[in-house]
């Protein structure tokens, strides 16, 4: 079923667990993605970066997870992660994105506002969910690049102010998490995430959670973490498969013989964080 994240998100709130969100690059991540959704009987939010959308074009993404969606019983929703321009939000509600995030969390908090209620008024519109996020995540995902010195944790007093002003349906939070590979063992700030959960009334997203130890992904969602951003561990699988299947066999050449066992690495992957998030049977 092709349904639109607020649903997924209500939910999930409601059941007190969270949906991953999986940011795919190939069609054999997709599959991946959906075939572990299918097996823990988990809803799932399949993810595609500005710069993978723009890489594989929009609207083949979207006629991929529409068809794997009409094939299947399990709650499917699709999002654009850090859309950085208005534009690209356009793009995305009109070729059908149940989902849209808009990232205005490089610029100061009036100009996140404003840039984010432009965006919220557009996709809202179209009964498109809408994603915010507030307080700069560190590291490097994509297009997404932000340095120690540009870190910025989430407010707790300008989250509610934020989400009251822009109404979306949900909020990114910036509370120790970082894109890309962590150097050393993230420490999460889950007092903080306290307090922005006793000040806002949407679901809270965490990003960067590849790399995050289980029983701290478990505490956040404890909390009030609702959606969950994974990607590096799934291009990490995906890599490390195909370099050791090209290193054992230097005459192979068809890419299904590389590809599919990757396909069937990433597979473990996501089963294994739809358990961790709780979501594994909540379909």
């Amino acid at each position: 079923m092709f349904v639109t994240m607020k649903e997924q998100l209500k939910k999930a709130e409601e059941g007190k667990y969270a949906v991953g969100m999986f940011n795919v690059m190939t069609v054999e991540m997709l599959q991946a993605v959906i075939d572990a959704a299918e097996e823990t009987r988990s809803p799932v939010i399949v993810g595609t970066s500005e710069g993978m959308a723009k890489y594989i074009g929009m609207r083949n993404i979207e006629a991929m997870v529409r068809i794997a969606a009409e094939s299947t019983d399990i709650p499917i929703s699709l999002h654009l992660d850090h859309g950085k321009d208005i534009e690209t939000i356009k793009d995305a509600v009109e070729v059908g994105y149940s989902s849209v995030m808009i990232d205005g969390s490089k610029h100061p908090l009036e100009e996140n506002i404003a840039i984010t209620c432009e965006g919220v008024a557009i996709a809202s519109s179209k009964g498109v969910t809408v994603e915010g996020e507030l307080g700069r995540i560190v590291g490097t995902e994509d297009t997404v690049f932000v340095t120690e010195r540009e870190k910025s944790m989430t407010i707790p007093d300008e989250a509610e102010r934020f989400t009251n002003e822009t109404g979306v349906d949900c909020l990114a939070v910036s509370i120790g998490n970082a894109h890309g590979l962590y150097k050393g063992e993230p420490k999460l700030d889950f007092d903080r995430l306290r307090a922005i959960k006793s000040r806002v009334n949407v679901p809270l997203v965490l990003h960067g959670a590849s790399g995050i130890p289980d029983d701290a992904v478990q505490e956040a969602i404890t909390i009030g973490i609702r959606k969950i951003n994974i990607a590096t561990d799934l291009q990490v699988a995906f890599t490390v498969r195909v370099r050791a299947i090209l290193k054992d066999d230097s005459k192979i050449y068809d890419p299904r013989k590389i590809l599919g066992p990757a396909k069937e690495d990433i597979k473990s992957v996501v089963k294994n964080k739809m358990n961790l998030f709780m979501s594994a049977g909540k379909a």
